[in-house]
């Protein structure tokens, strides 16, 4: 080889390497660069991770911190609930899922007098046990193992009902159980003695108090039969008085008699209604009426006394209101005669108007409204809030001549409550007064629909005349029992003019004796009579009646409480007269069980 091949090859050589070396030394600066910026990545990696370790310490510091100040609430209201447990009165424990106590509070373990026993742990089996083994419990006469079982029984169920315990010292306890998902149980025990002492204290009272009132009702009854009794001859006799040929001046002794006795009938009336409906027993007795009859009839009523005093009575009962309801209406009677009766009592001049008017609510019912105007001394404004009060009158100068007990506007407001009504007043003091009053009645069907039947009535009149002539040759027994010789005698003349055949028996004895001598064709029976009274000489009758027929015996009482009709017919009796007897109801109620009456020649 040459000297310049080897030169060549030598030069060629060394920029190879030089080229090698280059080459190499840009790759360790790449190398270098490369691990410079992951030793920068690192740097930087290594302080995040610092900063965020400090972070993490400072929050852990505060987390601690606060987990510090929760735990310290957490133990104050701890102790805070348990002090409040231990110082309420009432028993407090809590059982886990075996059964077995887990804290009681002193309360609840106090019933077992320090028992050492009876503390956490102690399972509730054996509570029980201890309740009945040291007498804590008044389980009566139940067996202590019965009781036992029914305690347990009630305690394993999940939703337990609240009982109540007495101790031995005659405390009452009542237990609320109530068991959690987990099957604990929170159970509480509440002394409710003086609870139960309360309602026994309310119970006596409610007993005294229903027997006061039944004192009271007793008294009310029999000072109305001891007052109707007497008023019996006093009524009576006035009215048979009127009977008789009297001058002027006798005539006016003898009706004013007869007035006075039927308005001390109208106090004991008031007296016996406001005392029934201050007791809830007064009842309402809806039945068929014609309405615009009635107050006709309230109007007559009222007409002498307004004629006396020169006053007008007017009716203006609108043309569209039907006239047949369905109501009770002997206490619409009342209530009008109450309102006409207190307008004319106070007008001393012009008229007092009776207006009814109405509107269709529903098909078949009827709303009316029933007005009673007067031109009278009126009210003032002041006391017109008043006059429905009880035992209330507008008393002033001018108005103290005017008599009354104050409870007939009373009386008409809650009979008006009764009916599902309402009432009220306008009045101008000087001027006048309207009272008035809104209820709603049934509308009684085809009012005309009573026409065939009297039709049908006079129909059978007249084919059972000749057996009525028949029959009216034979005198009808007639047998009264009264005990009373006045209410006797008063018996006796209103019969007078009738061709009867009277007999009268003394108590229950004589007329059941009398019956069975010669049965008579109607019994007029006093109910409240010595030795025996009314309804057992009635049952006595019927007894020996059997399934016969019966003969009519009417009560004749001085019983007029609300029902006291009921419990008469209940009795076995037939009908039902109140003392004082009107003339009228004794005759028609004789004419009723003796067809063959006749009036004496």
């Amino acid at each position: 080889m040459s000297l310049a091949n080897k030169l060549a090859e030598e030069r060629r050589a060394r920029l190879a390497a030089e080229r090698l070396l280059e080459l190499k030394q840009a790759e360790l600066f790449a190398a270098n660069r490369k691990l410079g910026n992951h030793a920068q990545q690192l740097s930087n990696e290594i302080v995040e991770t610092r900063a965020e370790v400090a972070m993490v310490r400072g929050e852990n510091q505060r987390v601690r911190t606060e987990l510090g100040v929760a735990n310290e609430k957490v133990q104050i209201a701890e102790r805070r609930l348990w002090h409040s447990i231990e110082t309420i009165q009432d028993g407090f424990a809590f059982f886990d899922a075996d059964n077995r106590m887990i804290v009681a509070n002193r309360a609840y373990l106090a019933v077992f007098e320090e028992l050492e026993e009876a503390q956490p742990g102690i399972t509730y089996p054996r509570i029980l046990q201890l309740l009945t083994e040291e007498g804590i419990v008044n389980i009566g006469h139940e067996p202590p193992a019965d009781w036992r079982a029914r305690m347990q029984d009630r305690w394993q169920q999940d939703d337990p009902e609240p009982m109540e315990i007495q101790l031995w010292n005659g405390e009452h306890v009542r237990i609320f159980d109530r068991r959690g998902p987990s099957g604990d149980v929170v159970s509480l025990a509440l002394n409710i003695t003086s609870s139960v002492r309360y309602e026994e204290q309310l119970h006596d009272a409610r007993e005294r108090a229903e027997a006061a009132n039944r004192a009271k009702s007793a008294f009310l009854a029999n000072m109305s039969h001891e007052i109707r009794t007497p008023m019996n001859g006093v009524v009576g006799m006035a009215e048979l008085l009127t009977e008789t040929d009297l001058n002027n001046e006798q005539r006016l002794f003898v009706e004013t008699i007869k007035h006075s006795g039927e308005a001390l009938l109208v106090i004991i009336n008031d007296v016996l209604d406001y005392s029934k409906i201050e007791a809830d027993k007064l009842v309402l007795h809806p039945e068929p009426f014609d309405l615009e009859k009635t107050l006709n009839e309230v109007v007559m009523l009222l007409q002498p006394t307004a004629r006396g005093k020169g006053l007008a009575l007017k009716v203006d009962y609108d043309r569209s209101v039907p006239t047949s309801f369905v109501g009770d209406p002997g206490r619409i009677r009342q209530i009008v005669t109450n309102l006409m009766g207190n307008a004319v009592k106070f007008t001393l001049k012009g008229e007092v108007l009776l207006r009814v008017v109405g509107s269709n609510e529903d098909v078949g019912r009827t709303t009316l409204q029933i007005t009673v105007e007067d031109t009278g001394i009126g009210i003032a404004p002041d006391k017109v809030d008043h006059v429905f009060g009880e035992f209330n009158q507008v008393e002033d100068d001018r108005n103290r001549q005017f008599e009354g007990t104050g409870l007939g506007l009373a009386i008409t407001k809650r009979l008006i409550e009764m009916m599902q009504g309402q009432v009220w007043v306008e009045s101008k003091e000087g001027v006048g007064s309207c009272f008035g009053f809104r209820i709603t009645l049934q509308v009684e069907g085809d009012q005309c629909a009573d026409t065939p039947h009297d039709a049908d009535s006079d129909t059978e009149a007249q084919n059972t005349g000749p057996t009525d002539k028949a029959l009216s040759r034979n005198i009808p027994k007639v047998l009264l029992a009264e005990d009373n010789r006045t209410n006797q005698l008063v018996f006796r003349k209103m019969v007078g003019r009738l061709d009867i055949d009277l007999r009268t028996a003394n108590d229950g004895f004589e007329a059941f004796e009398a019956f069975q001598n010669d049965r008579p064709d109607v019994i007029f029976m006093d109910i409240s009579m010595p030795g025996m009274d009314g309804k057992e000489a009635t049952a006595r009758i019927r007894a020996l009646e059997g399934e016969g027929p019966h003969v009519p015996i009417v009560a004749v009482t001085a019983h007029a409480l609300d029902g006291d009709r009921e419990m008469v017919i209940a009795a076995g009796l037939t009908d039902y007269l109140t003392k004082p007897l009107r003339k009228d109801a004794l005759i028609e109620k004789l004419a009723l069980y003796c067809p063959q009456l006749q009036l004496a020649s």
